[in-house]
C-alpha cells in the first residue's frame, strides 16, 4: 500500500537569506529548531532524504517550506523567494516524479501577488495546492486584503494548508512569558501557542463566513486539528448563538477541513478526528525532519491502527489522491 506523506519540509539557503533580511519582529524558534543535522536534513532533496523515506516506509513526500515560511517578509521580496522556492520544489519532483509532490509557498505580504504566484504554481508547476503559515504579520487569513487568495484556490480546486508559526510577541509577552526563558519559548512555540494559532486561523475563516462565500475551498490542518477540533461543540456552541453563518461549525469541520496528524502517532487522537471529519478526510504525514526517528513508525503505525481496509487505504493515500484530482491505485 502506497504512504503518501503530505506535511513534509524543506529550508533552503536563500530562505534563510530572505528571513535575515527581512525587518522585525523575526520568528525565534527557527534558531533553535532548524540547525544541526535537522538542518541538513532540511537543506537535502536528494539521495540522503530518498534514503530516510525509504527507512520510513513513506513512498511520497509533498513538500513544504517550513515555518514561518515568507510571511515576515516585505512584498519584494517575498514575491522574488516564492518563486524561487517554487521552481525548486517543482524542479526537485521533476527529477523524482514518483517520490515528490509539493506545495507552493506565497508571499502573503503581496495581496495581488499571492494569488498570482498559487496560480503559476498550480498550472505552470504542477504544484498541489499552498502551505500558509497563519497571520501575515498583523493580519489574519480572513482579512479582506487577503480575500483573492483562498477565492484562488477555491477556483483552481486546490487545499490550502494552515501550518502554525510562533504568536507575536505581543501575545507571547502577555501569555507564555514569566516561566523562563527556554519554557516561555517553548510553550509558546511547538509547546502550544503554534498550534492554539494554526487552528484560530480555520476557526476564523469560518466565523469570517468564508466557507459560506467559498463552499469548495478545502484546507487541511496539522497535528490532529490544531487543538481547536476537540473543542469543537463547545465552540460551535457558542459561535452558532453569536454569528450568522449558513451552517454550523461542525458541518463545515465535515465539508471544508481534512486533517492530519504530523508525525503524532496517537490512535486516540486519529479516533477522535474520525468522528469528527469522517474517514473520507484523513491525510498522513509525518512532519519530516522534525519528527523523525529511526525505526519506521510512519509504516508501522499505517500498518496497525485500527483502521478497515477503506479508511487505512484513505489514509494512507486515497484521500489525498482524491482531494488533488489524482487516480487512486
Amino acid at each position: 500500500m502506497r504512504l503518501i506523506a503530505i506535511e513534509e519540509h524543506i529550508l533552503p539557503l536563500n530562505v534563510r537569506e530572505a528571513w535575515a533580511s527581512a525587518p522585525p519582529p523575526y520568528d525565534p524558534v527557527s534558531a533553535i529548531a532548524d540547525g544541526g543535522e535537522t538542518g541538513d536534513r532540511l537543506a537535502d532533496l536528494g539521495e540522503g532524504r530518498l534514503a530516510l523515506m525509504d527507512e520510513q516506509g513513506v513512498d511520497v513526500q509533498v513538500l513544504s517550506l517550513t515555518t514561518p515560511g515568507l510571511h515576515n517578509l516585505e512584498p519584494g521580496p517575498a514575491v522574488e523567494t516564492a518563486r524561487r522556492v517554487n521552481d525548486l520544489i517543482a524542479e526537485t519532483c521533476a527529477r523524482h516524479p514518483s517520490r515528490f509532490q509539493g506545495f507552493a509557498a506565497l508571499p502573503t505580504s503581496d495581496p495581488e501577488a499571492a494569488p498570482r504566484e498559487l496560480e503559476r504554481a498550480v498550472r505552470d508547476l504542477g504544484l498541489k495546492g499552498a502551505l500558509l503559515c497563519g497571520r501575515t504579520r498583523d493580519r489574519h487569513l480572513d482579512h479582506p486584503a487577503l480575500r483573492p487568495m483562498p477565492t484562488k484556490a477555491a477556483e483552481l480546486g486546490v487545499p490550502l494548508f494552515i501550518h502554525p508559526q510562533t504568536p507575536s510577541p505581543a501575545v507571547r509577552e502577555a501569555t507564555y512569558s514569566g516561566i523562563g526563558e527556554r519554557a516561555d519559548l517553548a510553550l509558546a512555540a511547538f509547546g502550544l501557542g503554534w498550534h492554539y494559532e494554526a487552528g484560530l486561523e480555520w476557526v476564523r475563516l469560518a466565523a469570517a463566513g468564508i466557507f459560506d462565500e467559498l463552499p469548495g475551498l478545502q484546507i487541511i490542518l496539522g497535528h490532529w486539528g490544531e487543538v481547536v477540533l476537540f473543542y469543537l461543540e463547545r465552540t460551535a456552541a457558542v459561535l452558532g448563538r453569536a454569528l450568522e453563518l449558513d451552517r454550523p461549525l461542525g458541518e463545515y469541520a465535515r465539508r471544508n477541513l481534512y486533517v492530519t496528524g504530523s508525525g503524532m502517532w496517537s490512535e486516540s487522537y486519529l479516533s477522535r478526528c474520525l468522528e469528527i471529519v469522517g474517514p473520507d478526510r484523513l491525510l498522513f504525514s509525518t512532519d519530516f525532519p522534525y519528527q523523525y526517528r529511526p525505526g519506521g513508525e510512519p509504516r508501522r503505525f499505517i500498518d496497525t491502527v485500527d483502521l478497515d481496509d477503506a479508511a487505512r487505504r484513505g489514509l494512507a493515500f486515497a484521500n489525498w489522491e482524491r482531494l488533488t484530482g489524482a487516480a487512486s491505485t
